[in-house]
């Protein structure tokens, strides 16, 4: 059977719950049948979460589906590549160092992800390919899933999955923010389970 590890994070700064944990939990609530998955909760700490990601990616699963959060998006964005950069918010982008010494400047996912947003488009749900995962914790899962793959030989595909804000999440918030249901991004990432378990059946 197909194995897939789905993470998502942790709340982190102002914000009290996490879309990207809120919308795995609600996927949860339906797996479909095939293929069976994995479910991690990443801390937002870099060091910590890339401990556990060298261990997790280790066990050779067929996909990785990386979530997380992005206030500032109103729709789902598949990241497409992942570059070798490690920054945050508080440093200046002249202070950024790579993530891997001497690694490759970037990886692009092997996934069909302009196929798979095309589909969840088609079930009423904003979607698009993002090709910039910006340069922190998001981008790294992505950039590091991909280097550990490589390094070690697995046969691993992966790809990251940015959400809006939940729409629980903004009903107090006195600012706009841009959000949609945990219910619409836990049904654009089933549909990416039924598209990987179908792959697996029709290989066989």
């Amino acid at each position: 059977m197909t194995t897939v590890l789905i993470t998502a994070f942790e709340p982190y700064d102002r914000w009290p719950e996490n879309a990207s944990w809120l919308a795995l939990v609600e996927l949860t609530r339906d797996l479909p049948p095939e293929p069976r998955v994995i479910t991690r909760r990443y801390p937002v700490d870099f060091e910590a979460a890339r401990a556990r990601l060298l261990e997790d990616v280790a066990a050779n699963y067929d996909y990785v589906l990386h979530l997380g959060q992005s206030p500032k998006i109103s729709r789902v964005h598949l990241e497409a590549i992942g570059v070798n950069v490690a920054g945050n918010t508080e440093q200046a982008p002249d202070r950024f160092q790579p993530l891997v010494v001497g690694g490759p400047p970037a990886y692009q996912s092997a996934l069909p992800l302009a196929e798979w947003s095309a589909k969840i488009r088609e079930l009423g749900i904003p979607c698009q390919v993002s090709y910039h995962a910006g340069t922190y914790l998001c981008n790294a899962l992505l950039y590091l899933t991909h280097h550990i793959v490589r390094e070690q030989g697995l046969k691993t595909k992966a790809a990251f999955i940015h959400v809006p804000l939940a729409s629980s999440q903004v009903l107090g918030e006195h600012k706009d923010w841009p959000h949609l249901p945990s219910s619409q991004c836990a049904e654009a990432v089933r549909l990416i389970l039924r598209e990987v378990g179908q792959t697996f059946l029709s290989a066989k």
